[in-house]
């Protein structure tokens, strides 16, 4: 729906009031959550499709390479025609959640339910959102305006591809790893929390 694309424009510029007012439209007619546990996660869009013609999957920003820690490997290729098409049998389908499709794939299609990774590339820090590629074991700062723009595209995208409802997947993150710090999460966490999505 048009308030669906609206709640996903103010959450992805960071305007918090906005995306809190449309949210409260939306409740009891899109769900919409968060969590921190995918397992939590996939088996709430799972019993959403449950004996209907409805399809599910798992989706993720082609930047969100760190979220590969978490079981979610965005650099292993889904076969668009097999994550789409595939019957619920087929462990290459979406329904198996095995394999995630970025916003490569996903763009101009859509699934009913989704579970969407959301990687430390579109970080949320004091305030506002910044803007990050991997390169090898850290990640380097975007700072020109087109890819910026390109990235915040990315997750208008991927929070835009389902019919019925979806799940935001945010990681707990591991100190101990300097690509996946907890305040790369715990602030988008936050962040979400006080726009008022309920927590899955």
């Amino acid at each position: 729906t048009s308030n669906v694309a609206r709640f996903v424009d103010a959450l992805i510029d960071g305007d918090v009031l906005k995306a809190s007012d449309i949210y409260k439209n939306l409740s009891g007619i899109y769900p919409i959550y968060i969590t921190r546990d995918l397992t939590h996660a996939k088996k709430w869009v799972h019993e959403q499709t449950k004996g209907k013609k409805l399809r599910h999957g798992l989706i993720a920003s082609s930047n969100g390479r760190r979220l590969r820690a978490d079981g979610i490997w965005i650099e292993s290729k889904c076969k668009p025609e097999k994550w789409f098409l595939g019957e619920r049998d087929d462990i290459r389908s979406s329904y198996f959640m095995e394999e995630a499709a970025s916003e490569f794939e996903i763009q101009g299609l859509e699934i009913d339910y989704a579970v969407v990774g959301w990687d430390a590339d579109y970080r949320y820090v004091d305030g506002k959102f910044e803007y990050f590629k991997p390169s090898g074991s850290r990640w380097l700062s975007i700072n020109q305006e087109d890819k910026k723009r390109y990235l915040k595209n990315a997750y208008r995208v991927l929070l835009t591809r389902a019919r019925e409802g979806f799940v935001i997947f945010v990681p707990r993150g591991d100190n101990s790893d300097a690509t996946r710090q907890y305040k790369f999460y715990d602030d988008l966490w936050q962040y979400l929390i006080n726009i008022g999505i309920e927590e899955l």
